[in-house]
C-alpha cells in the first residue's frame, strides 16, 4: 500500500514539474516538421523596458521568412526561459504569424514582437530558446 502511495506521489510530482506537450497545444504534424526547414528567424533581439504601470517588460523582436512554396495561415513558437542552472522556469507558446494579418506567403518576410511581463525572478536574463511549435497551412 505504501508503495502505491509512493508511486502515485512520484507521478504527481513529475507531472507537475514536466507538463505534457498537450498542455501547450498540438505538436508539429509530419507535414509541418518537413516544412520547418523553410522557415528562418532572423534579426532576433531582446530588450527590456518599463511599461506604463512601472513593470519590467521583456520584448523579443525579429523577422520570420518563409522560403518554401506554401502559404502559411499561422505559425506558433514556444519560448523556453531558463534559470542560471539551465532548469526551465517558463514555457510560453505564442503566435508570430496570424491568419487575420494575412498569414505568410512564399518568399515573404514579416516582423514579429513578443512582449513578456510575467517572467519569473529566477530567469537567467538570457535569450530564451525559440522553437517552432505549430504550423497551419492555408
Amino acid at each position: 500500500m505504501a508503495l502505491i502511495a509512493l508511486l502515485a506521489g512520484g507521478a504527481f510530482w513529475y507531472l507537475q514539474r514536466h507538463p505534457g506537450d498537450s498542455a501547450q497545444g498540438p505538436v508539429l504534424t509530419p507535414e509541418a516538421k518537413a516544412y520547418v526547414r523553410n522557415l528562418q528567424l532572423n534579426g532576433v533581439e531582446m530588450k527590456a523596458a518599463e511599461n506604463a504601470i512601472h513593470q519590467q517588460v521583456v520584448e523579443i523582436t525579429g523577422k520570420i521568412t518563409n522560403s518554401g512554396d506554401r502559404h502559411l495561415k499561422s505559425v506558433k513558437i514556444t519560448c523556453i526561459f531558463y534559470d542560471p542552472y539551465t532548469q526551465v522556469v517558463l514555457k510560453e507558446r505564442v503566435e508570430i504569424v496570424r491568419a487575420r494579418l494575412g498569414g505568410l506567403a512564399p518568399g515573404e518576410t514579416k516582423p514579429f514582437r513578443l512582449p513578456f511581463d510575467n517572467l519569473p525572478e529566477s530567469w537567467n536574463q538570457a535569450m530564451p530558446q525559440l522553437v517552432i511549435a505549430e504550423i497551419l497551412f492555408s
